[in-house]
């Protein structure tokens, strides 16, 4: 019989072969023959599952956001039943920084992606669905947050959504030694404090 081959496994390896690219050499590196090197495998194969760089760094970039999700996931099992929406949003903006080895190697994805979408139009539209989708899943968890009373009902939903995710924006304070994983969990939790004060978490 004819060996099977798992396809969508062999498209996992290239973009995780990707990702030490991007990790360890940096976007300039980013060829789709030095992508072939790293998972092992000839320019032809890899050109067998992605057509052209653009759609390798797309699929790269897909799997990065599976995984994160997959990360706040299995986090938020360990949380219980029904987890508190401050631990979901720690965890969820926790996930989103450089502060373990897999995390760090999807942030410096996005990072490259990022880069990319400023100049191809394609990938620009699909970076910015996704981005728009991620914002919405917070806003969605800042909401029901407010309905239920754990964030004062003056808060305004949008504005408090922007201002959590800014936070992600101390990824290059972390990745430069500006600043420690451990400072940015801080300001992360001090944030939380405040957009939660008031409220009895005994009850």
């Amino acid at each position: 019989m004819p060996k099977q081959v798992d396809h969508r496994g062999r498209r996992e390896a290239i973009a995780r072969a990707l990702w030490r690219v991007v990790e360890q050499r940096g976007v300039a590196h980013l060829t789709m023959r030095v992508v072939a090197q790293e998972a092992g495998i000839s320019l032809g194969q890899l050109q067998h599952y992605f057509a052209s760089r653009a759609a390798m760094l797309s699929f790269a970039m897909d799997f990065a956001s599976e995984q994160t999700s997959l990360r706040v996931e299995q986090g938020l099992k360990k949380l219980g039943d029904r987890p508190h929406p401050r631990d979901v949003l720690r965890l969820t903006l926790a996930e989103m920084l450089p502060l373990h080895a897999d995390a760090r190697a999807t942030s410096r994805m996005s990072a490259a992606y990022v880069l990319e979408a400023l100049h191809d139009e394609t990938v620009h539209e699909q970076a910015r669905r996704g981005l728009v989708q991620g914002r919405a899943l917070i806003e969605q968890l800042v909401r029901r947050a407010v309905a239920d009373g754990h964030i004062a009902p003056d808060r305004d939903p949008a504005t408090e959504t922007d201002l959590l995710l800014a936070l992600t924006g101390l990824t290059p304070l972390i990745e430069l030694g500006v600043i420690r994983p451990r400072d940015a969990l801080t300001a992360i939790d001090l944030h939380l404090d405040r957009l939660f004060t008031g409220e009895d978490r005994s009850a």
